[in-house]
């Protein structure tokens, strides 16, 4: 399953301008958005698979 997340506008946004508003609306949402949080679980796992053991 492909995460929206990777592409999403108010991301992009924010990651270019941390100090705007919509990068402060792009962290609130991040707190309660199950999206983000399976985003994130696949990136973690991701990471894992890559690093050497």
């Amino acid at each position: 399953m492909a995460s929206g997340c990777e592409a999403c506008f108010l991301k992009r946004y924010a990651e270019r301008k941390p100090d705007s508003w919509l990068a402060r609306l792009w962290r609130w949402h991040t707190g309660w958005c199950p999206g983000w949080r399976a985003y994130q679980r696949k990136l973690t796992e991701t990471k894992r698979q890559d690093t050497p053991s």
